[in-house]
């Protein structure tokens, strides 16, 4: 979807998935409403069934309806409370049950989720109050699950990229990329994502802000 949740023609998802076939790895496309309690249900389930285990959980879902809050509708305060916030619990919630039931089973259990706050959800962002309250509510979430869900051998952090993106360019940045290195480029960000998400990972419940690698 775009920046403002409307659908685009083509998926940028479909995209990754084809980027990593060429590299031959494997992946698949969903299109579950990570914010649909059973949907989200249904595409942890589905992963688990296609690749045969569940190694890590990246909640990273979202989209603006930015407006000034004394001029904000209630469907521009739910909508992205809901997208952000319950569209990061409530796959979160299943991969940890899976996770949970595996360690009552006495297995190893190495579960890892990362969830993506926001420096607006951190220091507050002015326009931006149903996102930054979302995300304020995402970084304390970390910490809750981590505390709650550390028992089953599952690891919980977040990270607060500041990063050119599809949601980003335009309001924060510029489209154009700039020559040389790019600072705000979200590749960036990605080693930090794929060791949270390894068992090379040695921590839980913390929040990493992020801009430049």
């Amino acid at each position: 979807v775009s920046r403002d949740g409307e659908s685009t023609e083509f998926s940028p998802a479909d995209q990754v998935v084809s980027e990593i076939l060429e590299m031959g790895g494997k992946a698949e496309a969903n299109s579950a409403d990570v914010a649909d309690w059973e949907q989200a249900e249904k595409m942890v389930s589905h992963a688990v069934e296609k690749w045969g285990r569940l190694d890590a959980l990246i909640c990273n879902a979202g989209f603006l309806r930015d407006r000034m809050l004394v001029g904000m509708s209630e469907e521009e305060w739910d909508s992205v409370i809901r997208v952000h916030l319950k569209g990061h619990f409530a796959p979160a919630r299943h991969a940890a049950v899976h996770w949970r039931n595996l360690a009552k089973e006495g297995k190893d259990v190495e579960g890892r989720i990362v969830m993506t706050s926001s420096g607006a959800g951190l220091l507050g962002s002015v326009g931006q109050g149903n996102y930054a309250a979302a995300k304020a509510g995402i970084a304390l979430l970390v910490i809750q699950t981590s505390a709650e869900w550390g028992q089953y051998g599952i690891k919980v952090n977040g990270i607060a990229p500041d990063a050119r993106t599809r949601m980003t360019e335009g309001v924060f940045y510029e489209s154009e990329t700039p020559r040389g290195w790019d600072e705000k480029d979200p590749s960036n960000v990605s080693p930090l994502v794929v060791w949270l998400s390894s068992r090379d990972c040695n921590v839980t419940g913390k929040m990493f802000e992020i801009s430049g690698g």
